[in-house]
């Protein structure tokens, strides 16, 4: 296996570091996401961050800043917290044991064993996506491999195979074979090192391994934006730290309820979030967005202040910020799609200073 990676291993940025809180980094940022999409994002978060004590020194507007466009930002927002646990409680020293790592924020089984293997060299075993799926071809698991399928089976198993020679360089090994060769569709058995010992490569079908869940049907939501304009400046709000998308900032709105028109959705969130009356203008844009559990429209219209001033009521803050300013803050990445658009428009020429107080007509 290790002999095998010593002639195969892709050569990536967190592979030429034993350093702890690198190693600690790269598997959170590898969540959920490929590694050339990662890879970016390392090297950029290290170079805002280079150290824990960087890190925990940062605002969290700031660490979500470098992890903008990436998704899943709890983790950004997890890391960022226990950074600051880990100079309060360890001395800004990444903890070395598996009790003092799975007590941080967002500190779990896998990321925890990662960096006890791979930055301290501790014998524990790591089980990731491509692990499971290598582990459970190996042995011909036909049920669920997913964390809620067969967790305790898969972690006994990987402990019971891992070399305790150099044991981060082999969980890299096994990482590694199930990306590069025990992939999901057509697996390269005939070039893969432990095709001897494999019941699914036996079987003529390893493909079949392991057994899949249903996939669920994502539900789809309308959800409208509104991009306030008030004397050259947008209004722009941040979410809540906590929940989806926290911390980041947005053109403020909602969902859609049954039965409501998109224009007045973005009315009656507008009133609830900011107590602010606003007339509703052209439609400016819509955005198509996947998240894990669900799908978004994003309906974006010009609007204008009828009355009233903002108030932070469903919001942990809100500014008037020039076109200008809008890169200086974080944005989800439907959001930054509209800004994109915004750059290349007169958005304040679009829509008229004043109205009637009804909804104005889009425009043609």
């Amino acid at each position: 296996m290790q002999d095998w990676y010593a002639g195969h291993q892709r050569d990536l940025p967190w592979r030429r570091t034993r350093d702890p809180y690198h190693i600690w980094v790269s598997e959170v940022l590898l969540q959920q996401t490929r590694v050339n999409q990662a890879i970016p994002y390392y090297e950029r978060f290290l170079e805002a961050f280079p150290s824990v004590a960087d890190l925990a020194d940062a605002s969290e507007s700031e660490v979500l800043k470098v992890c903008e466009g990436m998704g899943y930002y709890a983790r950004a927002r997890n890391l960022h917290r226990a950074a600051r646990e880990v100079m309060e409680r360890h001395g800004g020293c990444v903890p070395d044991t598996l009790e003092a790592l799975l007590a941080l924020p967002g500190v779990g089984a896998y990321t925890a064993r990662a960096v006890l293997s791979i930055g301290y060299g501790k014998s524990y075993p790591v089980v990731d996506g491509n692990v499971k799926r290598l582990l459970a071809r190996l042995t011909a698991l036909s049920g669920d491999a997913s964390a809620s399928g067969n967790p305790a089976g898969l972690w006994s198993l990987a402990e019971r195979v891992m070399s305790p020679e150099e044991p981060g360089r082999f969980n890299q090994a096994m990482m590694e074979l199930g990306s590069l060769v025990c992939v999901p569709r057509k697996p390269e058995c005939r070039v893969c090192p432990v095709v001897p010992w494999c019941l699914g490569a036996a079987s003529g079908k390893p493909e079949s391994y392991p057994g899949k869940p249903k996939r669920k049907v994502k539900p789809h939501f309308d959800v409208c934006a509104g991009i306030i304009m008030n004397g050259g400046r947008f209004l722009i709000t941040r979410r809540p730290s906590e929940g989806l998308l926290g911390g980041l900032w947005e053109f403020p709105g909602g969902k859609q309820e049954d039965g409501e028109t998109l224009e007045a959705c973005l009315l009656r969130e507008i009133r609830e979030e900011l107590d602010l009356e606003i007339w509703v203008g052209p439609a400016f844009m819509s955005v198509r967005h996947a998240y894990s559990h669900f799908r978004i429209t994003l309906h974006a219209f010009l609007c204008r202040v009828r009355k009233g001033s903002p108030k932070k009521i469903g919001c942990a803050d809100l500014r008037w910020v020039r076109p200008d300013e809008l890169d200086a803050f974080p944005f989800p990445r439907a959001d930054r799609k509209i800004i994109e658009k915004l750059r290349g428009s007169d958005p304040f020429g679009l829509m008229p200073e004043s109205g009637d107080g009804r909804f104005l007509s889009p425009a043609p």
